[in-house]
């Protein structure tokens, strides 16, 4: 008896370690999708102060990133796009009004979204949604529509066009 319960005490506890080194090592640019779902949230809010505050979180995140701890097929998606998602969060952080803001969210979703194709940035869906009023992508962690283009105006206008 003594020994089944050793044995299950270290089989827990190596069970915990295995994965807290799973998580240390496997989402190194996880938190970029969740800080671009931010940034897209606080567009859907109308929070121009909150779209800044995540934008510059985002820029310094991305520079942030070691490339070098990243996985080969990381790497190859990652590069060719850290300094365009640099840049387009560095044009959302200094925009200063919405429709700024709102402009330079275009190139940056489908520079997320790039990355995110190409890197499984989430265990859950992420939706790939489409305004047809500004011709415009974005990503979201919910199928039902909130478009980030317009706030209030137009909430729900738009569409699903991908799940990654």
């Amino acid at each position: 008896m003594m020994k089944s319960l050793i044995l299950s005490t270290i089989l827990l506890f190596s069970s915990f370690s295995s994965r807290g080194h799973l998580l240390s090592t496997d989402g190194h640019l996880s938190p970029l999708l969740n800080l671009y779902l931010d940034i897209k949230d606080a567009l859907v809010s109308s929070d121009a102060a909150t779209a800044t505050a995540k934008a510059a979180e985002f820029a310094k995140a991305v520079n942030a990133v070691d490339v070098n701890s990243l996985t080969a097929d990381e790497q190859a998606a990652f590069k060719p796009l850290q300094q365009k998602l640099s840049a387009d969060a560095d044009l959302i952080a200094k925009a200063g009004d919405l429709a700024g803001q709102r402009a330079a969210f275009k190139e940056f979703s489908d520079h997320v979204y790039a990355l995110s194709k190409a890197v499984k940035l989430s265990d859950k869906p992420v939706y790939q949604q489409y305004c047809p009023m500004k011709k415009s992508y974005w990503l979201s962690k919910d199928a039902a529509i909130k478009n980030p283009y317009y706030g209030k105006q137009m909430l729900t206008c738009g569409k699903v066009s991908d799940t990654l």
